[in-house]
């Protein structure tokens, strides 16, 4: 039930906090979100981390819904979908938090909307079945467009608009793609082992074993039905132009969930469905994915040179940044997509970090351009250690978390090509040394652009715009960083230093389930030999077991995943 109560948590809390009073609303919901965040600490001392129970989900449970059409709400979690629940969990108190100056009007519906998008994120990465996972996939976008429409900027109706109808329309194509691999899982003649074939279900274990037994042509495309909207929500070049505009408009909390989470579910849709259900067609557009992640690293960094708004220039490094995460996944072997996995729980470290930075100059100075703001760190030292920071931990630099994942992401491209033949280190592919090289200039130009951004606001002489001195601020806000925002910052500023410097335990807990996805597409890679399946993955001869596809051995669920455990 450790699951279904982080759903309930912050749904009661937004219930609580939409009828309480007023002036107590960022303190009830302050309260609720830690009440979700101390359950997900509990849940995760008990979850098994390491080992074949990395792999399979844990606190499982499951409801029947519509009987006729084989509907049930399950949900669990193996170690991927721990790991970003927990910072879905992670972000809930900090936004809340860094909120309580920044948001002066309708508190209650502000502050309702954060918890109610909390529970609709952490559905997603429950769910066990597609029904839930659309669900709460979609339900994101409303208190989303509420918060963007409300407390956003000055184009922050067209910001919303954009954001809702991009995002809406892929994600409506996506639930054909996946609809589809239900409808043929009904086509499949039900046999002793699989008695679930034949009939309707939305069971993500079930649907796997359909979509490998589907026509390449059949999963060509299934696989552009949801790319269309996972590539959407990444958001990937050349349907990336809703998130600049959705991020500079969107209030600081706004900022930090899209950068934080939301955008990974863009990622972890890839990473759960694109891959596995689709492993032929992924190889064979695993190049034009890559090529496009890769002109969205290179496009958005030089973007980037040209803003002269701080927000919007991080917001044009979350897309750049994003595509490493993509193109990681694409490498389709080991390295690339640990580090893609990894890299999606870095970047909403270090990204949110920087945008509740700029949040705060924005309470103070009104003003996010690089014209009217500079040397802020004679005035702010504490906030300039911050922002200087998090900055150096998304440039990539070695010691803190986004070098790490960069590396890895980098790495996989690099050794996925069936050029480098039977040398060591060689994982068979279709991509090579060009992506990784392409890759790698992409980090050279976003530690140009972000130490050109921290040159500008926070050394040489000290700049504030003309209209500085507002009442409201001065009475509210003191100079430099409150005790309250060093504290909302410091969570993030240690787990950007622990991940950098040992992230080695967090590699090891994605071990056996990216290796279980993986061993799905490598009998199709080229140069790739018979793919071995660990003995952990194995199944017992008792238990049910997925019948390969005769030219792409598939890893075999193991029985604990079979006893719904």
């Amino acid at each position: 039930m450790t699951l279904v109560l982080l759903m309930l948590i912050p749904l009661a809390g937004a219930l609580v906090v939409g009828l309480g009073p007023e002036r107590q609303a960022k303190w009830l919901a302050f309260a609720w979100t830690m009440l979700a965040l101390a359950v997900g600490v509990v849940g995760a001392f008990s979850f098994a981390w390491t080992g074949n129970d990395a792999a399979t989900y844990q606190f499982a449970a499951s409801w029947n819904w519509i009987d006729s059409l084989g509907v049930r709400l399950s949900v669990g979690a193996d170690s991927v979908s721990m790991l970003l629940i927990l910072l879905t969990l992670l972000l809930g108190p900090i936004c809340v938090a860094g909120s309580f100056t920044a948001v002066t009007t309708r508190p209650r519906l502000f502050y309702a909307s954060l918890l109610v998008l909390q529970a609709a994120m952490t559905g997603v990465f429950a769910s066990r079945d597609i029904i839930l996972f659309y669900l709460c996939f979609e339900f994101t976008l409303a208190p989303m467009f509420v918060l963007i429409r409300e407390w956003g900027s000055t184009n922050r109706r067209a910001a919303s608009i954009k954001f809702f109808l991009y995002t809406f329309t892929g994600s409506i194509l996506t639930l054909a793609g996946l609809v589809y691999v239900a409808w043929f899982h009904t086509t499949i003649a039900p046999s002793q082992a699989f008695a679930h074939f034949g009939q309707w279900s939305f069971e993500i274990e079930h649907l796997l074993r359909a979509a490998q037994r589907m026509p390449v042509e059949a999963q060509f495309w299934v696989l552009l039905a949801m790319l269309a909207g996972f590539a959407v929500k990444v958001p990937v070049f050349p349907v990336h132009t809703w998130l600049p505009l959705a991020h500079t408009e969107a209030p600081t909390a706004g900022s930090v969930i899209l950068a934080g989470v939301l955008l990974k579910l863009g990622t972890y849709g890839l990473y759960r469905f694109a891959i596995p259900f689709a492993p032929q067609a992924i190889v064979g557009l695993a190049p034009f994915l890559a090529t496009l992640a890769l002109i969205g690293i290179i496009y958005a960094g030089l973007v980037c040179w040209a803003q002269r708004d701080v927000k919007k220039l991080v917001a044009y490094s979350s897309v750049s940044h994003l595509g490493f995460c993509v193109l990681g996944l694409a490498a389709l072997n080991m390295a690339g997509a640990s580090g893609s996995v990894l890299y999606m729980i870095n970047h909403g470290l270090s990204t949110g970090a920087l945008f509740l930075c700029i949040g705060m100059i924005y309470e103070r100075y009104h003003t996010r351009s690089m014209d009217e703001l500079g040397g802020l760190a004679a005035k702010m030292p504490v906030w300039a250690f911050f922002m200087v920071f998090f900055t150096m931990a998304s440039v990539g630099l070695p010691g803190l978390n986004g070098f790490v994942s960069e590396f890895l992401t980098m790495l996989g491209a690099f050794q996925a090509g069936a050029v480098w033949g039977d040398l060591p280190g060689a994982t068979g592919g279709v991509l090579g040394p060009i992506y990784g090289s392409i890759a790698a200039s992409g980090v050279i130009i976003a530690a140009i652009y972000l130490l050109y951004m921290v040159g500008r606001i926070v050394f040489g002489p000290l700049k504030e715009p003309d209209n500085h001195g507002h009442e409201h601020d001065e009475h509210t806000l003191p100079t430099d960083l409150s005790l309250r925002e060093i504290l909302v910052l410091s969570p993030l500023a240690v787990l950007c230093l622990v991940l950098g410097l040992y992230p080695t335990p967090v590699l090891h807990t994605l071990e056996a389930p990216t290796r279980q996805t993986l061993s799905m597409v490598q009998g199709y890679l080229p140069g790739a030999d018979e793919p071995e399946i660990p003995e952990e993955f194995r199944v017992a001869p008792q238990v049910s077991e997925v019948e390969p596809v005769e030219s792409a051995p598939i890893v075999q669920a193991p029985a604990s995943q079979e006893a719904g455990l």
